[in-house]
């Protein structure tokens, strides 16, 4: 692999979800490996509205191409009724193909999210997360209790994924422990994939 990366791929409705991926992004690249950051499309009520092949404003859509190179994975949804949300849903639904050839086995990968409430579901969203990735032979990397800010937090931040409580508007400030333990979530991937990397 001559230019290996990782993704980060989310789904953001309001902009917080986006705002951790870029802080996520930039722990990845602390730790010297490039940050690819991705969008999914938003999934219509109406079936016969389709989504511009490139969004008006922000990161790219990401397609099979982008999952299939990395060298490691980090997914964000805000949480839907401690759920991810339908379009990330949707995009793994049309990842068939890469788990019939087995492109994502063995690579590292991580799950964070954004909640409007403080208990509204942040663990069982990043589980959820988890499901898909598992079945594409995915290793899970989470963020361990030798982090600080794992024990000190008040709102976001789980050893299952890096987290924010984004309030009822989404508009509450990323703190400074969320921040932190996202950019240590970026920091370890990208480790864990400089190590896969390096027995290939």
């Amino acid at each position: 692999m001559s230019n290996p990366y990782i993704l980060v791929l989310y789904y953001s409705r309001h902009g917080a979800t986006r705002e951790l991926a870029k802080l996520i992004a930039r722990g990845v690249e602390s730790a010297g490996i490039e940050a690819r950051l991705r969008t999914v499309p938003s999934v219509s009520t109406d079936c016969e509205a389709v989504a511009p092949d490139i969004p008006e404003s922000g990161d790219l859509y990401a397609d099979l191409d982008d999952l299939a190179g990395c060298a490691g994975l980090i997914v964000g949804s805000p949480t839907r009724f401690g759920n991810m949300a339908s379009a990330m849903k949707y995009f793994f639904d049309g990842t068939t193909a890469l788990w019939l050839n087995g492109a994502l086995i063995d690579k590292p990968a991580a799950v964070f999210t954004s909640t409007g409430s403080l208990h509204g579901g942040q663990e069982s969203t990043l589980l959820s997360m988890m499901l898909p990735l598992m079945h594409h032979g995915m290793v899970i990397v989470g963020l361990p209790y030798a982090e600080p800010a794992l024990l000190a937090t008040e709102s976001g931040g789980t050893p299952y994924g890096a987290s924010h409580w984004a309030g009822g508007d989404s508009k509450r400030a990323i703190t400074t422990h969320e921040a932190s333990l996202a950019q240590a979530l970026g920091k370890r991937v990208a480790r864990w994939a400089h190590a896969g990397l390096a027995l290939r």
